[in-house]
Formats: structure tokens, sequence, C-alpha cells
């Protein structure tokens, strides 16, 4: 059944966004009478089929919705720095969408070796990894922030940060409580600077292990995303 991204749906008669409406219409040549699935991005998922298709534009009739479907019980926000390669930062984006993750933010750090990033590709990057994967969740990505400014930021839940320097450090699993909430910072390739961990930790930043093995940044990042997963079975 082929899925559709409709974050501003309502009611009953809906009209696919031009992006969504062309994939509809001329890529997957469908035409009324078809049935389709849509999601909302806020666990919502309707049964549909569209009833006409004109121009650049394709309107569907809502026959059924499911809630809060694949909803789970824990909330992941990673803050990562996106990577020198931005096609492995989007790789990062793809899997940890994935796997399960509510929110990401790129952070600027010291040794941050890109600064800049395209949100709008970016967004459309998590949009086709939620579709892809059947996902009627879509995570939210804020634009790229400053680590300094992040970290004083209020957070409920716990507040982790990732880095290889030698200190003792806890087990990510140990951190995250099942069923709670959970901020994961990862840092840039040359990690994060020592005065950076130090800012993290008078914020009420635990420091956190990720294994015994030297990850990059967006490994890293899946990791986090897999260990947050496994740990909310416990």
């Amino acid at each position: 059944m082929h899925l559709f991204y409709t974050p501003d749906i309502s009611g009953e008669i809906y009209t696919l966004s031009e992006e969504e409406s062309q994939h509809c219409a001329r890529v997957l040549r469908l035409g009324a009478g078809d049935a389709v699935r849509l999601i909302d991005g806020r666990g919502g998922l309707y049964s549909a089929h569209v009833v006409e298709v004109r121009g650049r534009r394709c309107t569907v009739r809502v026959t059924g919705v499911q809630r809060e479907v694949g909803r789970r019980g824990y909330y992941l926000h990673v803050a990562i720095a996106p990577t020198k390669s931005i096609e492995r930062y989007e790789w990062f984006l793809e899997k940890a969408t994935e796997i399960g993750v509510d929110e990401i933010t790129p952070l600027l750090c010291e040794r941050s070796e890109r600064r800049t990033v395209k949100h709008e590709r970016q967004v459309k990057v998590i949009t086709a990894a939620v579709k892809q994967s059947l996902k009627a969740y879509h995570p939210a990505l804020n634009p790229m922030q400053d680590f300094a400014a992040f970290v004083a930021q209020p957070f409920d839940g716990v507040k982790c940060i990732a880095h290889c320097m030698a200190s003792p450090k806890s087990p990510l699993q140990h951190a995250v409580q099942p069923q709670g909430r959970a901020l994961a910072l990862v840092g840039p390739e040359g990690d994060f600077s020592p005065a950076e961990v130090a800012l993290a930790r008078q914020n009420g930043f635990v420091e956190v292990s990720l294994g015994d093995s030297r990850l990059r940044t967006e490994t890293a990042g899946v990791v986090a995303c897999c260990t947050a997963q496994m740990s909310s079975f416990a």
C-alpha cells in the first residue's frame, strides 16, 4: 500500500501537497479509486482512496483512522554534530528515523568540521525514511544550535554526553531508563573538547560510554538510538 505524508490533514477530503501529488499521480500513476494510506507524523495512520487527480493536485477521501500507531514507550532526543561529509550525516538521519528517535538537533561544536546544514533538505531525508519504514511518527528536526547555548537549556529527563576521553563513564544503557526521557549528545570528528565536556557536566549531563570501539560520529548516533531502544525493553 502506498504511503503519503500529510502533516496538516483535517477533515474527510484532503488534497496532497504538490510534491506528494506528483509522486502519487506521475511516479506511481495512481488514479481515482486507488487505495492509499496517509500519516500525519503524530501517530495517525489514515486509510483513504484517491477521488481526483487534476493537474498538480491529487485529492483523497479518508475512510478510516488509527491513532498512536507504533508509539514507543520512551522519548529520545539526539543532539549531534553534523559530519564533514553531508552524506554520512544524512545516513544517520535516515537510520535513526528507522530505529526510532523523537527529536534531533544538529550541534555546532568547537571542533565541528561542518558549520552549516540545509534544514529543508534534511527534513525531506527524514520524511522519506518515515515513509519507507512505515512509521506514523515523524521525528522533529531542529535548526543547528551552538553547543554552549544548547546544554544550558532545560530538559525533563536524563541528560548524557558520549565522548572518547579517558574519564569515569557509565554505559549509556545504565543511564537510560525504561519508559523515560533521554537526551544524548554526540560530538564531531575529533570529539568534544575538554571544555565542552566540563560545561556539559556543569549543566547536569552525565558522561556515558557507547562501548569499547572508537566510533564515527554517525555510527555513534545510531548506537545511541539502538541502545535507547533496547533499554526500553528492560
